[in-house]
């Protein structure tokens, strides 16, 4: 696809997001990202990873959508409310989301690599999606298509339009369509994939926002796309349903609740545990921690809080990878966190991701980033091959090379049935770039470290910053401060929890081995020593234009204990380098049945050509690899805890 100048397409849209912006001002979380549109990627790590989804994964994504008939339902669609006839394709209820999805990637990777093809292909899906769209905004095409038939026996059939909320995803497939849609008129100012989705939320308003109709989504996800849609129309009825969609859940006062597997056991201000299907879970999370940011809701405000450290002190692999059971895709009981079998969707981590970035922009805590970078680095991105077109479903912390935990596979598949971690993938990756910087009045929050170049609007003016580094392979950063206002403002540069010896924000994981190494920072060349306030350093005062911060992180090999409670790791460690997790494959070591860590921290640490160019970690005979990459060199044994 032909790359026009990257100016262009940025320029159209900051005019187009500065229109949207004067709208009105809408309340909001207190700390705002900065846009991926006013940050440019230069690093050797996340950037050759955004450009393989956007030179080839989004139209490996879109080719599937065709040969495996998701587009062609669309189609169908139109056809059947014609008066014709056809037969619904594939075999999930939720299959018009793979198409959104991919919409929504590729307008992210418009912002930063416009393309005029792409745009003119868009226009093309974005027409064919629109032909299954009923008049009064009803889409979802399986249920126009064939209602008396639905594509999985798990969906309760005979009935019409919203029948069987929890299994159907209609509400579901509306939430991606909301967020596809945002992304898409964010990207290009165009309204065609816009109208889809105000029809569709209109029509949502109309059944859902009635009083007397006191139905829940099965599948959470239209709650933050609602929201989204409200974020761009400014229309109050958006924002009070996803409110009432949450409020209602676990009552069951007018109707028989779905139970702990939606999150629909309990009202959810009072949920405090993590349970049941972990994807809908996070999802439903996030939309609770919107809620608690725009209405400054306390009781939703606890519950979340609650919610998040029941996750990360009982129930988070040390990965970042959410969900221990292949039964029902679920959180397990507190503690149960199962190697081979563990489940660590995809999905979980990219939801977790999500929810773990609000949690911040609420509170303002580092902690929040901690984990968020934790499962960005290992349980998200081992999700995709290096090529960009095989991909993880589940995630184990070990593989024997026999079990088929990968929805039939012993290593990474091509596609799936159900192909809902592919596409979240795809729609991930290339807004990545939102997560480095955020704002909070005259404050700078740097949260993420990798090269690139950021304009950042702060108290109406632009600060330039770029950061030169080769993290997570090196723990220096330069953070070069150019443009700077005459006014003051500060910098606030999230500390990593691993660099002050704490592997995780509670004890749940800890290190075994003992550092004396300790962090550095300085200021134009004059070292700066300064109390950490939620895990921020804070430099505060007038810049000149031309300052230069550098960090110096210690990276070096850690040893990884888990809770005692945790009893598939008992007498087991892992090692983590960096926001790292490592793994040994069978492929690097020929005795893998018998790897066992030596004594002491008697590690070594080479760059490596293979794999894309990584960091292997020796320890006596034994090799490592980071998680991420494993199963890129065909099937075998992996583990990630070892005996010692």
């Amino acid at each position: 696809m032909k790359r026009l100048s990257f100016i262009i397409g940025l320029s159209g849209f900051v005019a187009l997001l500065s229109a949207c912006n004067e709208k009105q001002d809408l309340p909001d979380y207190p700390i705002q990202p900065v846009n991926l549109t006013q940050v440019e990627m230069t690093d050797d790590f996340w950037l050759p990873c955004i450009r393989t989804i956007q030179q080839k994964t989004i139209q490996y994504a879109f080719d599937k959508c065709e040969t495996e008939g998701r587009l062609e339902n669309f189609i169908t669609a139109g056809q059947v409310m014609r008066g014709g006839t056809g037969k619904v394709r594939g075999t999930m209820p939720f299959d018009d989301t793979d198409v959104y999805k991919t919409i929504e990637g590729a307008s992210y990777s418009l912002v930063n690599a416009p393309d005029v093809q792409l745009e003119h292909y868009l226009d093309s899906v974005i027409h064919i999606v629109g032909q299954g769209q009923e008049p009064d905004g009803y889409l979802t095409t399986w249920r126009t298509i064939d209602p008396a038939n639905p594509p999985a026996k798990w969906i309760k059939s005979g009935g019409g339009r919203w029948f069987g909320l929890n299994m159907s995803h209609e509400l579901y497939n509306s939430g991606h369509l909301f967020e596809a849609a945002s992304a898409h008129y964010r990207a290009t100012g165009k309204r065609n994939f816009l109208d889809i989705a105000l029809r569709n939320a209109d029509l949502l308003v109309k059944v859902f926002g009635d009083t007397t109709n006191y139905e829940v989504p099965g599948h959470q996800i239209v709650e933050t796309g609602l929201i989204k849609l409200y974020q761009i129309t400014g229309k109050q009825d958006y924002l009070h349903l996803a409110k009432k969609f949450l409020d209602l859940r676990g009552d069951n006062t007018h109707r028989k609740i779905y139970g702990a597997y939606s999150q629909d056991h309990l009202p959810v201000a009072e949920q405090d545990e993590v349970v049941g299907h972990a994807v809908r879970a996070v999802y439903m999370y996030a939309g609770m921690t919107d809620i608690a940011a725009i209405y400054n809701d306390s009781a939703y405000r606890t519950a979340i809080h609650n919610l998040w450290d029941n996750m990360v002190e009982k129930k988070m692999y040390i990965t970042g990878g959410l969900g221990a059971r292949h039964d029902d895709e679920a959180f397990g009981d507190d503690y149960e966190l199962p190697n081979l079998t563990a489940y660590s969707e995809t999905c979980a981590a990219i939801g977790g991701v999500y929810w773990c970035d609000r949690m911040f922009r609420l509170t303002g805590d580092s902690k929040y980033f901690d984990v968020l970078e934790r499962m960005l680095y290992n349980a998200l991105i081992a999700g995709i091959s290096l090529n960009g077109t095989e991909f993880f479903y589940p995630n184990p912390l070990e593989a024997d090379g026999k079990y088929a935990f990968n929805h039939g596979a012993c290593t990474r598949q091509a596609w799936f049935d159900c192909s809902c971690c592919p596409t979240n993938l795809i729609r991930f990756i290339p807004s990545m770039p939102n997560l480095i910087y955020a704002v909070q009045d005259n404050a700078v929050f740097v949260n993420l470290f990798t090269s690139n170049t950021a304009n950042i609007l702060v108290n109406g003016k632009t600060v330039q910053i770029t950061q030169e580094t080769n993290y997570p392979w090196n723990g220096k950063v330069k953070i070069n401060v150019k443009d700077a206002p005459k006014q003051s403002f500060s910098m606030k540069i999230r500390i990593p929890g691993w660099v002050l010896n704490r592997a995780v924000p509670c004890t749940f994981y800890r290190y075994s081995d003992a550092t004396t190494d300790s962090y550095s920072v300085s200021l134009n060349g004059k070292s700066i020593q300064s109390e950490l306030k939620n895990g921020y350093l804070e430099l505060n005062g007038k810049w000149t234009g031309s300052d230069v911060v550098e960090l110096n992180f210690p990276m070096q090999v850690r040893r990884v204990i888990a809770n005692e409670n945790v009893k598939d790791n008992q007498g087991l460690e892992s090692i983590e380098y960096g926001p790292l997790i490592y793994c040994a494959e069978e492929t690097d070591n020929a005795d893998f049945d018998n790897i066992k860590l030596s004594a002491g921290n008697h590690f070594t640490v080479e760059k490596a050509d293979i794999l894309n160019g990584i960091n292997l970690i020796k320890n006596g005979t034994a090799t490592f690899i980071p998680y991420y990459a494993w199963s890129n060199r065909g099937v075998g044994k992996m583990k990630v805890w070892l005996p010692f």
